[in-house]
């Protein structure tokens, strides 16, 4: 036999069903918790939701198993964990298996700034007084003001922060060499959201998941008219004033290239991305009546109305009449929006407990199988 063929592994990989995602804020993390959700109903796992009527595992504040709902009951038995928590290995330890998969997603400090700055505009003090994001730039701490620091977390370092660490810590060089080689100590994969489609072909890759798993449409992004220009000055002193973002950006965008070149190799990432592309296209003309995203005013059903925020307007779809049912369910799951999605899965593990009061003016019921 050739050298090759003998590498070649004699059976096929078993997909991975135990799967933790630190999911980030605004680093297409809603799109990726849209595939975990798909995933999970798939094969039918147990989703660490979190409890009572709140919408994420109790962020920010740091991460608690009690958040989880039923796990006095459910113990370590939960094979899924992707909503908003603040990262807290020992306690996201006692709610998920010792085999679980750990990983998350990473985005450019630049634009994420821009995001978080038109997403948050109203509920950040930082932001709310400054007139644009180029003028909280020009000095961000005439507007930061460390007291007001948890309503201040998405204005500075979200990410470090999300990673459980404090967002306000001085950039001292061995400090920051600590804390990536811990992240790297607790997450086996790092995405990064500027290389989404490679990002989901590596997942898959990782996690012996089918393409379907991770065929999405992009979810919870903004209209342009709401993007905010940032001017080269802007861009310069965010990497310094969001420094251990950025670097933290720096380091796993270099590992993240690395792992792709040892395990898939770029020649077979470009064809399995342009699988991935060519996939999403048939998906779309199967499930929407637009080929793309909508602005909020044009989505027709309100119950697929995701949650809007700030100064940015939220996009959504809207589906393709005359469906077949098992069509319309596919379709339906992967333009759902993040709350809706998880109120749903709720209802479905949790029936016996008081729906999520989410606001929004739809009956669950719609969307559970008849």
């Amino acid at each position: 036999k050739s050298h090759e063929e003998l590498l070649l592994p004699s059976t096929p990989c078993r997909a991975k069903t135990n799967v933790m995602f630190l999911k980030t804020h605004k680093t297409a993390s809603s799109t990726v918790l849209n595939v975990m959700f798909r995933f999970a109903e798939r094969y039918n796992l147990t989703v660490a939701l979190p409890a009572d009527q709140l919408f994420h595992l109790g962020y920010p504040n740091t991460f608690k198993a009690h958040f989880v709902e039923e796990f006095e009951v459910i113990g370590q038995n939960y094979n899924i964990m992707c909503n908003h928590l603040r990262f807290n290995p020992s306690e996201v330890q006692k709610v998920m298996a010792a085999n679980t998969f750990y990983f998350s997603i990473l985005r450019n400090p630049i634009p994420l700034l821009e995001s978080s700055y038109v997403y948050y505009k109203n509920s950040v003090p930082a932001f709310r007084l400054s007139k644009d994001v180029n003028e909280y730039l020009e000095s961000p701490l005439r507007y930061y003001h460390q007291m007001e620091y948890k309503q201040n977390i998405y204005a500075r370092n979200i990410m470090w922060f999300d990673f459980g660490y404090d967002n306000n810590a001085e950039d001292d060089k061995k400090y920051v060499q600590a804390v990536l080689k811990e992240i790297e100590q607790n997450f086996h994969l790092i995405l990064i959201a500027e290389y989404f489609d490679e990002s989901m072909i590596l997942l898959k890759h990782t996690l012996c998941w089918d393409l379907d798993d991770v065929a999405y449409f992009k979810l919870n992004s903004r209209s342009q008219d709401t993007v905010q220009t940032l001017t080269p000055e802007s861009e310069e002193r965010i990497k310094a004033w969001c420094s251990l973002d950025w670097k933290l950006y720096l380091h796993f965008n270099q590992s993240f290239w690395r792992r792709i070149e040892e395990t898939i190799g770029l020649k077979l990432l470009e064809e399995e991305v342009n699988r991935l592309r060519t996939r999403q296209k048939e998906l779309m003309e199967i499930c929407l009546s637009e080929q793309e995203a909508v602005g909020r005013s044009h989505i027709k059903n309100k119950a697929l109305l995701p949650f809007q925020s700030g100064a940015a307007n939220i996009l959504g779809y809207n589906l393709n009449q005359d469906l077949d049912n098992r069509t319309l369910r596919t379709c339906q799951r992967m333009v759902m929006p993040e709350l809706q999605y998880m109120s749903y899965l709720y209802a479905v593990q949790h029936p016996h407990k008081k729906r999520k009061q989410s606001g929004f003016p739809l009956l669950w019921t719609g969307f559970q199988e008849k």
